[in-house]
């Protein structure tokens, strides 16, 4: 039975149609992503599935007895809630099972012969057991770990957290909840690389099903087998990772072209002929022709497949020949006493495209900042090189008059004539009535892109970006990565799109805990770097222990061995005793399963048995071990 099953969906925002029709389902352990422009109904579809959002028509159900998490769902908690409060609640169900169990006990003592009232005490234990028991500690931390929650930040009040970092918390909730679908909309957004790497391996070894709403290309072929493009209200179907669709997607394309053209050129066959034949002005060529008339008419040409056209401008000053465009100097900064930069040195060579990488809060904005003269550092000093024009392009990008249309935003920010204007948006993918839109109702990337487009004809020599990719769809990624590689000067850039930064970095400088490393090389040479020095660290951890170990003398127990040979040898026969005594405890149990009460008491000595004896076990280790 399907997990999710989506038949004739239909949904309209007002009189606009933005879901027709739409039948698919979702199999069990499947792990589906929605692809789509900004618009085109992903998230809608997502909330739609998770049953926060009426649909006109059709038919959405859960496969029975699922649950269902999802990751942009915040729920309202308790002011005075922590971080740890938080991650606590995704075990709510064992609470639950935990709280019927000691009910159920308390009514076997008062009728211990009632067989249903144990019946029902073992299925939920069966139940709270698959539910992970009563230890979670461990689990929390592993997601924690994973997820770069720091114990710190546990300790907080919850409501006091960035929106970054609550969606982080909230990932982490759902996750430990182990709930049987996952729907995540944009689950990368506010991690940083290595916690998306992460994510990315925890969703391939995840057996529940997933269905995800994400525009990072390298974690969709990480952890998708299957993809759902909506486009046009309607969808299509991709049996493979991001990969294979964007491979598929081109072909289907070109199949397309190659159809329309087809019956485009079949079609003037068959008018070039009948207009022959009429010419000839017989009446048997006539009806021959009204034959084929007929015939175009019952044709069914299919339309022509849009493709968007690539950019094919170039930017930048290829006349400027400054060997050195930047000088980093000694550059430390601060925040409440937490340095976060120290001693940071590097040089900018003319021409690089230098990816400054790190995680969540290591200070790669800061440093942008303070380049570009918009911080101020504790210490240190920037040196920029002679006849530098470096511009900038932050997350988000703001106009000073966003009421205009894209035409007079150039005329007036420019001072450029309207057909230079046109000339200019039409070479960044702005064409016919897009150019009378109004700035204010711009998607990210289109921002973006815009302003790319008044920097074009700068002299500018240095480009300085800061999460470009940031929540913007596939198209627009592409649009500005089209726009970035038509840049001809030096590049500097934060971002945590490893498929950006794997297609533009040629260095590499990571800051971690108030230090960074300079890498010369592109990503994959970087990630191959830090797994070499992470083996390098644990095999000289390997060989230092036992050296260590070597030197330093065991304590002399008073009296000798003699005595802890005792000791051993009266714990070795406590040990026998406890065995024995819990296998008796145990045959008592299984001979008295119809009385309630009686079990109830043998269970609670068998439990206090074996803690006696995981006692008594550590004890004798830790004796024989100062035997050896």
């Amino acid at each position: 039975m399907a997990d999710i099953t989506i038949q004739n969906l239909t949904k309209y925002y007002g009189d606009r149609l933005i879901l027709s029709g739409l039948n698919f389902d979702i199999q069990p352990g499947e792990k589906v992503a929605i692809l789509g422009p900004n618009g085109a109904g992903k998230t809608t579809l997502l909330h739609i599935i998770a049953g926060r959002l009426p649909y006109d028509d059709g038919h959405v159900s859960i496969g029975a007895g699922r649950t269902v998490g999802v990751i942009d769902q915040m729920p309202v908690y308790d002011p005075a809630a922590t971080v740890e409060d938080v991650l606590r609640t995704a075990f709510a169900r064992a609470h639950e099972v935990r709280a019927a169990m000691d009910e159920l006990e308390a009514q076997m003592e008062q009728h211990p012969d009632n067989d249903s009232l144990l019946h029902r005490y073992g299925a939920l234990q069966q139940k709270l057991d698959a539910l992970g028991g009563y230890d979670h500690d461990f689990e929390v931390d592993k997601v924690c770990n994973g997820l770069e929650i720091p114990r710190a930040q546990r300790t907080q009040l919850f409501s006091q957290l960035s929106g970054g970092e609550k969606t982080r918390v909230n990932l982490a909730r759902i996750i430990l909840e182990q709930t049987d679908i996952l729907l995540l909309d944009e689950p990368t957004n506010h991690l940083d690389l290595d916690a998306v790497r992460w994510l990315g391996d925890y969703l391939e070894t995840y057996t529940g099903t997933v269905v995800t709403v994400s525009h990072d290309r390298y974690f969709l072929d990480q952890c998708c087998d299957r993809i759902i493009e909506i486009h046009d209200t309607t969808c299509e179907f991709y049996a493979g990772s991001y990969s294979y669709y964007a491979e598929e997607r081109e072909r289907r394309y070109e199949q397309r072209m190659a159809e329309h053209e087809n019956q485009m050129a079949e079609l003037k066959r068959l008018e070039t002929t009948a207009r022959k034949m009429h010419e000839h002005g017989t009446e048997k060529l006539a009806k021959r022709a009204a034959s084929i008339e007929k015939r175009i008419a019952r044709m069914k040409v299919t339309d022509r497949p849009k493709k968007d056209k690539k950019m094919s401008v170039s930017f930048g000053d290829p006349n400027y020949e400054t060997e050195d465009v930047l000088k980093v100097r000694g550059i430390t900064k601060s925040y409440d006493g937490r340095r976060i930069l120290q001693d940071v040195t590097f040089n900018v060579h003319n021409g690089e495209r230098v990816a400054i990488l790190g995680d969540n809060g290591a200070g790669k904005t800061t440093l942008l900042r303070i380049i570009l003269g918009d911080e101020t550092a504790d210490e240190g000093v920037i040196k920029k090189g002679q006849g530098l024009r470096p511009a900038y392009l932050p997350q988000q990008v703001h106009f000073a008059n966003e009421g205009r249309n894209l035409i007079d935003t150039l005329i007036y920010d420019k001072n450029v004539t309207m057909q230079t204007a046109r000339n200019r948006l039409g070479a960044f993918r702005f064409s016919g009535e897009d150019q009378l839109k109004i700035v204010r109702t711009l998607s990210g990337g289109e921002k973006s892109r815009l302003r790319l487009c008044e920097l074009m004809y700068d002299p500018l020599n240095m480009l300085v970006l800061d999460e470009p990719t940031n929540h913007l769809d596939l198209m627009s990624r592409e649009w500005i990565e089209e726009a970035v590689e038509a840049f001809t000067g030096t590049l500097l850039f934060v971002s945590h799109d490893r498929y950006f930064v794997s297609r533009f970095a040629t260095r590499i400088i990571y800051l971690e805990n108030g230090t960074y490393t300079d890498f010369t090389g592109n990503y994959e040479a970087f990630l191959a770097y830090r797994e070499r020095q992470k083996a390098e660290q644990a095999a000289s951890t390997v060989v230092e222990t036992p050296k260590k170990a070597e030197k330093q003398e065991k304590p002399k127990p008073k009296g000798g061995t003699k005595n802890i040979a005792k000791k051993v040898a009266v714990l070795e026969r406590e040990i026998s005793q406890l065995e024995e005594r819990m296998s008796a405890l145990e045959n008592e149990m299984a001979a008295c399963g119809a009385d309630a009460g009686k079990l109830m008491e043998l269970m609670h000595q068998r439990d206090d048995a074996e803690a006696q004896l995981m006692d008594k076990m550590a004890q004798w280790e830790e004796l024989a071990a100062q035997i050896e």
